[in-house]
């Protein structure tokens, strides 16, 4: 008589899965650790670590010229800092510059975009030319503009005397400074939004453009319900970038007009520079940075509700 025998069926212990997998994944991970460990040790060293010297540094009066952090202040550089009239006064020149360079920065870039964006051949001409001036070093557009802006000699002189009118001495005059150092950083910088915005239209699907032109849409009616609409987040993120940077703006102004003519263009980093290296007082040049850390911080969480509430209506 043949003996009929049930096979075991090993079933596994809940869980059991869930304990056995987590010794798979440090063998993964470690691969991209080691990638990943470079970055890791520059953005530590260069980054995390300045920072955190520019806050305890802040609460000190510290010197270069003394070891260490000297002795502790305190918020007293907070409050000297958040009383003293020239560093309001930098702050307001680098919130007029970033008044000058933002809107034409994000509107001639959109609309270069969409110039380009309709051109059938030749497009890889102004891609390449649009962008050319932002990989040149700032150094390099200093001088260019210096030159544009030389009294008497300068090409805008030169254009003035042939339009009959009196030459200009833009870097010169307190009241044309900041002027002139936005026009050299929007030709020098437009060339990057440009290309946020051509990346973003080429990925809208041509097939709403042919519908609209199908239903009687005009260029502009295309442009206003289609184009601007879908470039929502795009835009926003322009503006974002576009701030935070005229916020940080030091090259431009300290190459070009030093902060001058007076202190017509003194932005906050060049404050910075002058108050740590020129009067030797880095906490307080510590606790200048902290609250400008602290303003971009907050345009920036601003930025991050606005997308969050844009999503939520999406």
């Amino acid at each position: 008589m043949t003996t009929l025998t049930t096979p075991r069926i090993n079933v596994a212990r809940p869980g059991s899965a869930k304990r056995g997998a987590p010794q798979a994944r440090p063998r993964q991970s470690r691969p991209a650790w080691l990638f990943l460990a470079p970055f890791a040790i520059v953005y530590l060293v260069f980054l995390i670590g300045p920072t955190l010297y520019m806050l305890v540094a802040s609460l000190f009066n510290t010197s270069l010229v003394k070891s260490g952090f000297g002795s502790f202040a305190g918020l007293a550089n907070y409050g000297e800092m958040l009383t003293r009239p020239d560093f309001w006064a930098a702050m307001w020149h680098t919130v007029q510059f970033t008044l000058y360079t933002t809107p034409p920065l994000v509107i001639l870039g959109f609309v270069m975009a969409v110039l380009t964006n309709r051109v059938g051949r030749g497009q890889w001409f102004f891609r390449l030319a649009f962008f050319v001036p932002f990989i040149l070093p700032s150094a390099s557009i200093a001088l260019i503009w210096q030159f544009i802006f030389t009294p008497n000699t300068g090409l805008l002189n030169g254009l003035q005397a042939l339009l009959g009118l009196a030459p200009t001495a833009v870097l010169a005059n307190p009241a044309w400074a900041m002027v002139g150092v936005a026009a050299a950083t929007v030709w020098w910088t437009i060339g990057f939004n440009f290309i946020l915005y051509l990346a973003a239209l080429q990925d809208i699907p041509r097939e709403l453009y042919e519908a609209a032109a199908v239903d009687g849409a005009s260029p502009w009616q295309q442009i206003r319900f289609i184009t601007i609409p879908l470039l929502g987040r795009t835009t926003t993120l322009v503006v974002l970038l576009q701030i935070i940077a005229s916020l940080k703006i030091f090259d431009q102004v300290y190459l070009m007009t030093s902060g001058g003519p007076g202190q017509s263009t003194q932005v906050a980093l060049t404050f910075i520079a002058n108050t740590a290296f020129t009067s030797d007082r880095v906490g307080a040049a510590s606790a200048a940075s902290v609250l400008l850390f602290i303003v971009i911080l907050l345009i920036a969480a601003a930025r991050e509700l606005f997308t969050r509430a844009q999503d939520r209506k999406a």
